[in-house]
């Protein structure tokens, strides 16, 4: 890890953390380290030390840090309009849900601040959707059962955390929402089974980021889709991590040959500026009528106009194939590494969202893996216990891939010397 010496007028990283620890609520757990700034792939924090970003803030910054594209459509919407509410349209709004209906499924789109609120969107217009489309004059059970699966992370306003199919986010905060579905994912019976009358969507990710980074197999996406037509349901994709190339297509449904009715995106969409978005069809989207739902920051003119050039660079073929290279070579440096210290059962993943399963002795050891990535000078990720999770910005070059793959190396041979001492 290149290193520089702190300059005298720089606040020492040590005193900003305890800062933090006094003046933030307790519910994140923050590394010591402060960043001070960013370019691509490079972070270098309040000491000058410099850190290879294979983190991307959780996968949210797809172009890695202070893109000059970006910083100059920033300042120049930022000198134009930040702010009008959804009492009156604004032009950045209008372009950016153009793109979006261009290049997805999309007919219509609604805006709002993160995933969590683009999903907790998407369940609300399922709901009503079928409410809607129920005949009131008739005795009917309602039609208002969410399928969702063990392991998903959709957000974490209460209803989202509750569809989520992790436990330790939703319990401990009072009565939960009824009529949700836990099944286990990837099982095509359990969802056949399931499905029915009752049911008015299935919500699925692609790939599990939160719980595992498990890619969906497409035999079971073909059945989420075969059920929710037959039984008169949507189908949900959750795409806040999958989406804006993060895993080699614009939005991973497009690589999985099925279309859902709704998708959800965020992290990446703006590179690092909140925004969410929910897509869907014309139709579907009639039972949003005015009031129904909203956002006073949705649609925000600076965030669109930043997630629109987003997508101009994201959205072409060249970007994209270089995300698929860029996966393979990054896969088959993990490889390399497992077959130096054995340490991984399974290496998956789609894209530039990859997760490396830990195997025994190793299994609870995936955060000492990524402590001692920081060490050395690598910012990664956990997905739970067991699963060091990578997911650099989509920019990221063969070199930085090379040096970061030396740099885990580095990390999984100080761990391996601990697990066997």
């Amino acid at each position: 890890m290149a290193t520089a010496s702190a300059q005298p007028d720089q606040p020492p990283g040590a005193s900003d953390r305890a800062r933090f620890d006094a003046v933030m609520t307790p519910n994140y757990a923050p590394m010591s380290i402060v960043p001070a700034r960013g370019e691509g792939a490079r972070l270098w924090d309040v000491h000058g030390n410099v850190y290879l970003d294979f983190a991307a803030g959780i996968a949210v910054s797809a172009l890695g840090h202070a893109h000059p594209e970006l910083r100059r459509v920033l300042a120049e919407q930022a000198g134009k309009l930040w702010h009008v509410s959804n009492l009156l349209v604004n032009r950045p709004a209008i372009r950016l849900a153009q793109r979006l209906c261009d290049l997805t499924f999309a007919e219509r789109v609604f805006f709002a601040n993160s995933g969590a609120e683009a999903n907790e969107a998407a369940l609300k217009l399922a709901r009503r959707y079928a409410f809607d489309r129920q005949d009131k004059s008739e005795a009917q059970a309602p039609k208002d059962q969410i399928i969702a699966f063990d392991n998903a992370f959709h957000g974490r306003t209460f209803f989202t955390v509750c569809v989520g199919g992790q436990r330790k986010y939703s319990d401990g905060f009072g009565p939960k929402p009824g009529g949700i579905v836990h099944l286990p994912f990837n099982d095509v019976a359990a969802l056949e089974k399931t499905v029915g009358a009752s049911t008015c969507a299935v919500i699925v990710e692609p790939v599990q980021g939160e719980g595992g980074v498990t890619p969906a197999r497409a035999e079971f996406v073909r059945a989420a889709r075969a059920c929710c037509d037959r039984h008169r349901a949507l189908l949900i994709f959750d795409e806040v991590q999958t989406g804006v190339g993060r895993c080699g297509a614009l939005y991973a449904y497009q690589q999985l040959g099925v279309t859902p009715d709704i998708l959800t995106t965020a992290k990446g969409l703006a590179g690092g500026f909140p925004i969410g978005a929910m897509l869907t069809t014309g139709e579907i989207a009639q039972s949003l009528a005015v009031g129904t739902h909203g956002s006073t920051f949705g649609g925000n003119p600076m965030a669109c106009a930043v997630a629109d050039k987003v997508l101009e660079i994201v959205g072409t073929p060249p970007m994209l194939d270089k995300v698929r290279a860029r996966g393979a070579l990054l896969k088959q440096g993990l490889a390399a590494i497992n077959r130096q210290f054995e340490v991984f059962l399974e290496v998956r993943g789609e894209g530039l969202l990859i997760g490396c399963e830990m195997r025994e002795p190793w299994s609870d050891r995936a955060r000492d893996i990524l402590n001692a990535c920081v060490k050395h000078g690598l910012l990664a990720l956990v997905a739970g216990p067991n699963v060091l999770r990578l997911a650099p910005p989509l920019i990221i070059t063969e070199e930085e891939i090379a040096r970061g793959l030396t740099l885990l190396e580095a990390a999984v041979g100080e761990v391996a010397a601990e697990t066997r001492d």
